[in-house]
């Protein structure tokens, strides 16, 4: 049973038999740790900022206007841009309770079509998130707030790290499908 804390990829079909699936597989993942290790980056930053706000506010009576989106933004980047990564781990909720009662074959089958499914689903969500983008970019749209950061940044990563995941469960998907080997 996956909990999410396992070091390496889970085991089983996903691990890419196909030469060009194994190759883009492994540019993904590098990608993809790179991205853990900005985001990393990110959530520290968020914390000083969250804090710094907080401690000019309290001590020296200093009112900023820009954490709280500052905040938000590379939290939207965070929470998007490791998606794939997560996935990657197979680290995502899943119900693991069928896994162990179904035959190798049929939950060969179900885990097919759960990915299927989620890339339908993901690759809907990515062309949304891009025309979602669009329109604050081509508009020149900012936040309400005196800071009034461009509208397009939260929307572009949001976007991105959708696509990002596509794209991992389409590799996924692949290695799953191309596959000569079977799980236990």
């Amino acid at each position: 049973m996956s909990h999410g804390f396992e070091i390496g990829p889970a085991a089983g079909p996903a691990v890419p038999d196909h030469p060009l699936v194994a190759r883009l597989s492994r540019a993904l993942d590098a990608f993809n740790r790179a991205l853990l290790m900005l985001s990393m980056a990110a959530l520290v930053v968020t914390a000083l900022v969250l804090t710094y706000s907080v401690v000019s506010r309290y001590f020296f009576k200093l009112p900023t206007d820009w954490q709280d989106e500052a905040s938000v933004f590379m939290l939207v980047g965070v929470t998007f841009f490791c998606c794939a990564f997560v996935q990657s781990m197979r680290g995502h909720i899943g119900i693991e309770a069928l896994a162990g009662l179904l035959p190798a074959g049929v939950n060969a089958a179900r885990l097919l079509f759960v990915d299927a499914l989620s890339l339908l689903f993901c690759a809907f969500f990515s062309w949304k998130s891009w025309t979602l983008f669009h329109e604050p970019f081509r508009d020149g749209q900012t936040t309400s707030s005196t800071f009034a950061p461009p509208l397009w940044i939260p929307y572009g990563m949001m976007a991105f790290g959708m696509t990002l995941l596509t794209v991992q469960i389409v590799v996924q998907v692949l290695a799953r499908m191309t596959n000569r080997r079977r799980a236990a």
